[in-house]
C-alpha cells in the first residue's frame, strides 16, 4: 500500500517504513479499508472487523501483524482496538490507528464533518447577496428569495463558482438602474470586463435580469420581446429601434410639432427618446391601452385631439421612458384600457412604473360600461384575477359582474371626452 504523505496533524511522529511493513501490505489493505470506512462514518475503531474467505496470505499478514492467530474459522476476525495497541506499542504509530490510515490512504474527514464543511462553504458562496441586501435594501428580498430557492447555486455549481457568479451578479446590480441608458454589452464590458458577459442564457444575465426585474417591479414573461423589455426598464438597451411607443399631439421637438399641426400619429423609438429626451410637457396627457383609440382619436380630431399616448399592450420600454419623462415634468397621466384580467394587469404594472390617475377605468366605470353594453353580449372573463391596488372596488366589481368590456367598446366615450379636452 503507498504510504500518503504530506502529513495530516497527529500524524508527525509515525514511522512510515515501519508502518509500511506492519499494515501498509496489499494482504492487510482490507482492514486498512475497514478502518478508514468506520471513520468516515463517524464511528470509533473499536471491535471486530471481519473479512469472509481470506486467502492464506491474508491470514499470515494478520497472524504477523499481531503476532498471535486472528482465530479460527471460514472468516478472519481482528479486533480494531488490538491493531491500535500493536502500533503504538512498536513505535510505528505513537498516535494509534487513526493516525496510521491517515497516512496510509490520505487524509479522513467524516460525513458529518464533510457535511458541515460544505454548508460552510455554501454559506461564504452567498456572502455577496449579504453584502448587496445591506447596500441596496430594495434587493433584500430578492437576495433572501435566491438563497431560498438555490438558483444561483444550480447555476455556479460548486461553491467557488456560485461566489464568483454572484460577486459578479450583485456588482452589476449595484450600478443599476443605468442613468443615462446605456447598451447592455457597453454596459457588461465596462461592469464586468467582458460585452458578452450578459448575453441570453448565461447564469450571469439569468441572475442579473431577476435582480433588475426585482429593482423595477417588471412583470413576468418570456421570449426576445420580453427580456428587451425588462433589460431596459433599468436602462439597459439590446435594441433602441424596436422598442416604440405610439403618440398623438406631442410637441417639444420640430418633428412632434410638425406631426401635431397636422394631427398625425407619432412612432417614437428608444433610440429617439433615450438620445433626445423630451424637455417639456403639456400639463396633461391621456393613456390608453389600445392603438384603435388612438387612430379614431387621429380621423375624428386630428389637431385638436388633446395629447395621447398609446402602450399598444404590456408597456414598453419606450414607453416607460416617454411617460417617466412626461410625469417628471409635471403632466398629469390618465390612464384608460381593457376591463378585463389582463388589463387590470397591464394597468398595474404601468402603475408600479409610473403613477397615473384612473380615465374612466374606476369600479363605477366599469359597471356603467356592462350596462351600456347589452349588444352585441359581453364575453365572460377569462384568465386569472388580480388586484387593483389604486381601486381595490375595480377588481372586486370584476369579479362579481365577470364579463369583459374591451377599450374599443367605450371609443365613442373616450372621444367624447377628448373632443371636450376633459
Amino acid at each position: 500500500m503507498e504510504l500518503k504523505h504530506g502529513p495530516e496533524p497527529g500524524t508527525e511522529a509515525v514511522d512510515s517504513p515501519r508502518l509500511a511493513r506492519l499494515l501498509g501490505t496489499p494482504d492487510l489493505s482490507w482492514l486498512v479499508e475497514r478502518a478508514r470506512r468506520r471513520l468516515v462514518a463517524g464511528q470509533p475503531l473499536t471491535g471486530p472487523v471481519s473479512l469472509a474467505d481470506p486467502t492464506p496470505a491474508q491470514r499470515a499478514a494478520a497472524e504477523r501483524l499481531l503476532a498471535r492467530a486472528p482465530g479460527g474459522g471460514r472468516s478472519l476476525t481482528v479486533r480494531l482496538e488490538a491493531v491500535d495497541a500493536v502500533l503504538r506499542r512498536s513505535g510505528a504509530s505513537p498516535q494509534g490507528l487513526a493516525a496510521a490510515v491517515a497516512v496510509l490512504t490520505g487524509p479522513v474527514t467524516s460525513l458529518a464533518q464533510g457535511r458541515r464543511e460544505e454548508e460552510d462553504a455554501w454559506k461564504r458562496a452567498h456572502t455577496p447577496l449579504d453584502e448587496l441586501a445591506a447596500t441596496v435594501p430594495a434587493l433584500a428580498q430578492w437576495a433572501a428569495r435566491i438563497r431560498a430557492e438555490g438558483l444561483a447555486r444550480r447555476l455556479g455549481r460548486t461553491p467557488d463558482g456560485t461566489y464568483g457568479l454572484l460577486t459578479g451578479v450583485c456588482t452589476a446590480l449595484r450600478a443599476l438602474p443605468a442613468v443615462p441608458a446605456v447598451s447592455l454589452p457597453a454596459f457588461a464590458a465596462r461592469v464586468l470586463g467582458g460585452a458578452h458577459a450578459l448575453d441570453d442564457g448565461t447564469p450571469p444575465a439569468t441572475l442579473t435580469l431577476s435582480g433588475a426585474r426585482a429593482l423595477t417591479g417588471f412583470p413576468e414573461g418570456q421570449g426576445a420581446e420580453w427580456r428587451r423589455e425588462a433589460w431596459a426598464s433599468v436602462g439597459l438597451l439590446r435594441d433602441e429601434l424596436s422598442s416604440t411607443v405610439l403618440t398623438l399631439n406631442l410637441r417639444g421637438t420640430p418633428a412632434l410639432d410638425h406631426l401635431a399641426e397636422e394631427g398625425e400619429p407619432c412612432v417614437l423609438t428608444l433610440r429617439r427618446l433615450t438620445r433626445k429626451p423630451l424637455a417639456v410637457a403639456p400639463a396633461l396627457v391621456r393613456v390608453c391601452e389600445n392603438p384603435t383609440v388612438l387612430a379614431a382619436a387621429a380621423d375624428t380630431l386630428g389637431p385638436h385631439c388633446p395629447p395621447l399616448v398609446c402602450l399598444q399592450g404590456q408597456p414598453s420600454a419606450a414607453a416607460l421612458t416617454l411617460l417617466r419623462a412626461l410625469h417628471d415634468h409635471g403632466a398629469t397621466l390618465l390612464y384608460h384600457g381593457d376591463f378585463d384580467w389582463g388589463g387590470l394587469r397591464i394597468a398595474g404594472a404601468l402603475r408600479r412604473r409610473v403613477p397615473w390617475l384612473p380615465w374612466r377605468y374606476t369600479a363605477a366605470d366599469y359597471r356603467a360600461a356592462v350596462l351600456r353594453s347589452a349588444s352585441p353580449p359581453l364575453s365572460p372573463l377569462v384568465s386569472t384575477p388580480t388586484q387593483t391596488p389604486w381601486e381595490p372596488a375595480l377588481a372586486a366589481a370584476l369579479s362579481e359582474l365577470g364579463v369583459l368590456v374591451e377599450e374599443e367598446r367605450e371609443l365613442e366615450l373616450l372621444l367624447s371626452d377628448l373632443t371636450r379636452g376633459s
